[in-house]
């Protein structure tokens, strides 16, 4: 009885190890890229309750890129 209700759930824990494995494999970092070359365009929302993308300031003198970590937990 034991075997034949483990037999009923190895499908299922089939399937979670692969998802697991599927997701640990694809979590490697993308390419970094180097001093001087421009930054990969992406979009994000903004303060103001838009959305607002990097190429939005192509063109312009200056551009800095801040991130930051907001979490405030005590150290």
């Amino acid at each position: 009885m034991r075997i034949a209700g483990m037999a009923r759930f190895a499908p299922t824990l089939a399937a979670i190890v692969l998802v697991a494995g599927a997701v640990i494999i694809d979590a490697r970092p993308s390419g970094a890229i180097e001093a001087g070359e421009p930054a990969p365009d992406f979009t994000l929302a903004s303060t103001a309750g838009g959305d607002i993308s990097l190429s939005d300031f192509r063109g312009k003198k200056w551009v800095l890129l801040e991130f930051y970590c907001a979490d405030f937990a005590p150290t």
